[in-house]
């Protein structure tokens, strides 16, 4: 069985797919409590396995350096925003520019680094 071919404007929806669900995996991480809670330890292994599945997707038309590179930078940025609201993880100046420069970063890669 074969998987049809994409666009890039679907294979973009996919990276972005890959991106919330690598996040909530890992904030499921967090809840599973060092795989001592059973329910979100396995909530975070589906939604990293259907997170790559879905990044697998999104390289088949994508440069994969750039994909990555946003896949990860908006996975960390989305991460950090997750910790402040589910685990109240401080908000500090720091933390705020570094998730600034992360948005910005990816922004810029998106702008310079793709054809569109």
């Amino acid at each position: 069985m074969s998987i049809p071919k994409t666009s890039n404007s679907v294979s973009w929806i996919y990276l972005m797919l890959a991106v919330i669900l690598e996040a909530a995996g890992t904030i499921y991480m967090k809840f599973s409590d060092g795989f001592t809670k059973m329910v979100p330890s396995i909530l975070m292994l589906i939604f990293y396995g259907i997170s790559f599945l879905f990044l697998n997707l999104a390289v088949k038309k994508l440069d994969v350096s750039t994909a990555y590179a946003i896949f990860s930078g908006l996975g960390i940025a989305l991460v950090a925003i997750g910790g402040i609201f589910f685990f109240k993880d401080p908000i500090t100046i720091f933390k705020v520019t570094a998730i600034f420069l992360i948005v910005m970063g990816v922004i810029i890669l998106n702008f310079t680094g793709i054809s569109h």
